[in-house]
């Protein structure tokens, strides 16, 4: 009797047990399903790589055949200001530039693994550009685009797996725009994982080097970009920026780079791993080797054109009077803003550039930042990962993380209670990382999102007012730097803190070089401490040493519309460094 009373709970649980044994069976099958399927799309991304190299071998092989006169080096060292004028005039046919800046590009990206694609329609479309009657600001000029920027027929997957094989359907606005000034896209240029980073590392296409050090990173987001350009493969290209995407790799590289107000370009056709996020706007930018550069390029793309395209993006042309304006400056000036110490070459080349200014007429006012722990932590991050990191941890269901982004994961899959937890039992010892931790965990629910966003607006008004209270017209400032090496970005996510405030801001703010790294920067950092002695501070010399040579840039910010104004400032800047200072 007692045997027939267990039976059916025997057989319940041997029921059960079989249930649960075949649910894990499934789940490890479609694991390693998964997983293969992931190694496919990559064997599959590396060949349509090296499909699209030997294309563009084969382009240079076939028109240097024809055409074995042609001097590549003269045209690659033309500014893009000179290469506009000769292409304009016709000292230099358009397909001479096109192919000398192929051939320059295939051999930068032999030394540093800076492309992902090559825009093989480019031939095509230059012969559109010729019909044109008129020749507009970019004509015959050829651009390179970081791979998130939408161009109808190529992938744009930021890195990640997932969005392999899945082609635009047609060119983003931006791209719509320089093509209708002439400008011809011809590669795309490498990324991180997810755009997260500023590493420039992926599982597709792998690690992008510096042209200036080879065991240093190039930045990211945009470090294809930056690389390309520093390189001397590129004359202009098409960037992002939503923490310091533009900046960070410009500073790395040294080059210049703007990111522009919040929708003052049109950001339609661009990919993101996040979008919906709006505590920090992701924009479209210009790199490039000289900051005229980046006014043309503002110029040409703020047009009828893209106002007509997009017309969410407000009808204000480029104004070229107060670029050209000669007007002494007020500008506002830091060197450290009290949250994250600069390494001693960043405050070598504020001070250094600061005196110059002011030796050429300008008013320099020293500027602190309000409340800047409070505005990077509790504005910028916990904004970005507003769901607690959820929404760019499944971009990586289907992926494999790479070595340079592993960190970063772990703390964006730690469940929001348990970051809560390690926060507590942190803050007593490192109170600055505990606050970076916590801040992971997001705004909680749609009530505390509002309020987030309305401490933002508030946050906003407060800066702005003080910078009223000094009467400035733009402000100097520190840009992270020199370059970190390869690996430590990812262990280091807060050095974003010197870009991330002006996306919250949005304000327009670009870098450019002014000097570079001395044996006596190298020997100050062996002593720097920051301003907690912690972990962070450790990381900052591991990341920085071994630095002498590279370059040290500055950051230029100005009011939100007043792109012209930030140009201005990064005018004047690169005029008194020029020659002056160690470049």
């Amino acid at each position: 009797m007692i045997l027939k009373a267990l039976l059916p709970e025997v057989v319940s649980n041997h029921f059960l047990i079989s249930v649960f044994c075949c649910l894990v069976g499934t789940y490890l099958v479609l694991r390693l399903l998964n997983h293969r399927g992931v190694r496919q799309k990559l064997r599959c991304g590396g060949i349509q790589r090296l499909h699209s190299l030997d294309l563009m071998q084969k382009t240079v092989s076939q028109f240097k055949k024809q055409h074995p006169e042609l001097d590549t080096g003269h045209i690659v060292s033309l500014t893009l200001s000179q290469l506009v004028d000769q292409l304009k005039k016709g000292s230099l046919a358009a397909e001479s530039v096109l192919v000398a800046y192929i051939e320059k590009a295939l051999e930068v990206n032999k030394e540093l693994n800076c492309l992902t694609d090559f825009l093989s329609e480019c031939e095509a479309q230059l012969q559109e550009v010729k019909k044109q009657k008129e020749k507009g600001l970019l004509y015959g000029v050829p651009i390179t685009l970081k791979d998130n920027v939408g161009y109808k027929g190529h992938d744009s997957h930021c890195g990640l797996v997932q969005f392999l094989g899945i082609a635009d359907q047609e060119d983003s606005v931006i791209v719509q725009v320089l093509k209708k000034h002439g400008a011809v896209p011809f590669v795309k240029t490498n990324i991180p994982q997810s755009m997260i980073n500023f590493d420039c590392s992926n599982s597709i296409f792998g690690q992008t080097l510096n042209p200036h050090n080879h065991k240093k990173t190039c930045g990211g987001s945009s470090g294809g970009e930056a690389a390309l350009i520093a390189g001397g493969g590129a004359v202009l290209g098409v960037g992002t920026d939503v923490l310091g995407s533009i900046r960070m790799p410009c500073s790395f590289c040294g080059i210049c780079g703007l990111k522009p107000s919040g929708n003052r370009l049109s950001s339609l056709g661009f990919s993101t791993p996040v979008s919906g996020m709006k505590s920090a706007v992701m924009m479209p930018g210009p790199m490039a080797r000289d900051v005229d550069s980046l006014a043309l390029f503002m110029k040409a793309v703020l047009c009828d054109d893209m106002f007509q395209l997009d017309p969410t993006v407000p009808p204000v042309p480029f104004r070229d009077e107060i670029y050209n304006s000669s007007k002494p400056l007020t500008i506002g000036f830091y060197d450290t803003d009290g949250y994250f110490l600069p390494s001693p070459g960043m405050r070598r080349a504020i001070q250094e550039t600061k005196a110059l200014l002011e030796e050429a007429g300008h008013k320099l006012v020293p500027f602190s930042p309000p409340r800047i722990e409070y505005a990077l932590n509790e504005l910028c991050i916990r904004g970005f990962f507003a769901d607690g990191g959820s929404t760019l941890v499944d971009k990586f269901n289907a992926d494999i993380v790479d070595p340079n982004l592993k960190q970063q994961m772990l703390l964006y899959k730690i469940p929001t209670i348990v970051k809560k937890i390690i926060t507590f039992f942190m803050r007593p010892v490192f109170p600055r990382i505990a606050n970076h931790v916590n801040a992971h965990c997001g705004v909680g629910s749609v009530k505390q999102l509002w309020k987030h966003n309305a401490a933002i607006k508030e946050y906003r008004c407060e800066y702005i007012n003080e910078w009223k209270k000094l009467n400035l017209d733009a402000l100097l400032c520190p840009m992270l730097g020199p370059a970190f090496n390869i690996g430590c970005p990812g262990k280091l996510f807060a050095g974003f803190c010197f870009t991330m405030l002006f996306n919250i801001l949005n304000f327009p703010a670009g870098v450019l070089p002014v000097n570079i790294v001395t044996p006596e920067d190298e020997e100050e950092l062996k002593n720097y401490k920051g301003y907690y002695n912690d972990l962070w501070d450790k990381d900052v010399i591991k990341g920085m040493e071994d630095g002498v040579g590279l370059p040290l840039a500055v950051q230029c910010v100005a009011l939100p519309w007043q792109e012209e104004q930030c140009l201005r400032l990064m005018k004047e800047v690169e005029n008194v460094t020029r020659g002056k200072l160690n470049k």
